[in-house]
């Protein structure tokens, strides 16, 4: 009924006798109404760049809504008038700060090998582009998955304390579709690390911030990510959290659901996989005499997803081998596992340590 489009398709259905669609368009939502026909009609203007749900409404009412989210802006419901083409809030959740105090930015910069990487830049309005920015760079790359804007109480208290949060939105998710997935798996997975490393030095060379004020942060697949960048460039970092994270890749098959991934990683039990795997693996790549960026290793003993082994093994060698004083640490969740359905009195400690530990390392400063 509609035309394919360079966009990805994310979710359909029927709302007032018209079709509402959702779309992915640069790592944003973006919202088109069409007719049954498949006549274009509109495009749903919302609030900013950000994550919004695709319309709900009765196939024949003429009421429909949507939620919106994005970095800076928790959560909020808005009512849709298509006559009008607008959309007005509905409902809004109580806040002790006001989003508008915030910028959420998007900007392109291009990888290594010249592909265009979009990347959302978030921080406290009045912001200096000094070099002296403390800065945290999250990515995660892997397993077809996108990584859309959305609301974080511990990334907020992050920004309010004067940090800059930044996600680049790497190769090997789904942003750009399954090409844009495979350009970053197996034989290509070099890519993820490239477009992240890339990220780093845009956000050097436009002033945000400089080496000795960067954190970086992934977490399982992400914890990969933030392994293979600080052995490949750990002179571009000050401080680095591999959280959950799949380290050894030459071994990680032979453990729980390890074997699973193999269609997305490959398998150290193919000569031309191992070949690929232990040019990146971050056990492996870790080199003596090294100065590597402040580090704590997450990971939880119950972990039975990523299990811990690949922390401890990691860890350890890091310890052995880096040369700097910063130090290298493991925290140690007990009595959890990956993530899911972690308590929030356990999110709130882990979120502390993280931006503790980023602050001592980046420059932050706690009291504001």
């Amino acid at each position: 009924v509609v035309p394919q489009q360079a966009e990805t398709l994310r979710s359909a259905a029927v709302v007032n006798g018209l079709l509402a669609l959702s779309y992915l368009k640069d790592a944003r939502s973006q919202l088109k109404i069409y007719g049954l026909d498949g006549q274009f009609k509109a495009e749903v203007p919302l609030p900013g760049i950000g994550t919004a749900s695709n319309l709900v409404g009765r196939a024949d009412s003429d009421v429909a809504f949507v939620t919106f989210t994005n970095y800076v802006r928790p959560t909020t419901l808005y009512q849709y008038d298509f006559a009008k083409n607008a959309l007005t809030q509905f409902w809004a959740p109580k806040l002790k700060f006001n989003p508008d105090d915030f910028v959420s930015e998007q900007v392109f910069y291009q990888s290594k090998d010249g592909t265009r990487v979009p990347m959302t830049i978030s921080y406290k309005k009045g912001l200096k582009k000094n070099r002296q920015n403390p800065t945290l760079l999250y990515g995660y790359g892997g397993f077809n998955i996108s990584i859309l804007p959305a609301f974080s109480v511990q990334n907020l208290a992050w920004m309010e304390l004067g940090g800059v949060y930044a996600v680049a939105n790497l190769r090997g998710g789904a942003e750009y579709g399954e090409e844009w997935h495979r350009a970053g798996m197996k034989h290509n997975k070099q890519n993820v690390f490239d477009d992240f490393i890339a990220a780093a030095k845009y956000l050097i060379a436009d002033g945000y911030t400089s080496p000795k004020h960067l954190g970086i942060y992934g977490r399982s697949n992400g914890g990969l990510l933030i392994g293979a960048a600080m052995t490949q460039r750990p002179e571009l970092f000050a401080a680095a959290l591999p959280a959950v994270g799949v380290l050894d890749m030459l071994r990680f098959h032979k453990f729980t659901i390890g074997w699973a991934w193999v269609a997305e990683y490959g398998s150290a039990d193919n000569l031309d996989d191992f070949k690929v795997l232990y040019r990146y693996s971050p056990y492996d790549n870790l080199k003596k005499g090294v100065d590597y960026p402040a580090t704590m290793v997450m990971t939880a003993d119950h972990d039975d997803r990523v299990v811990p082994y690949h922390s401890f093994k990691f860890a350890a060698r890091l310890q052995a081998y880096n040369s700097g004083k910063r130090p290298v640490i493991v925290r140690i969740e007990h009595n959890a596992g990956h993530g899911a359905g972690k308590p929030t009195a356990k999110r709130i400690e882990e979120a502390r340590d993280i931006i503790v530990f980023l602050a001592a390392h980046t420059g932050l400063k706690l009291d504001g």
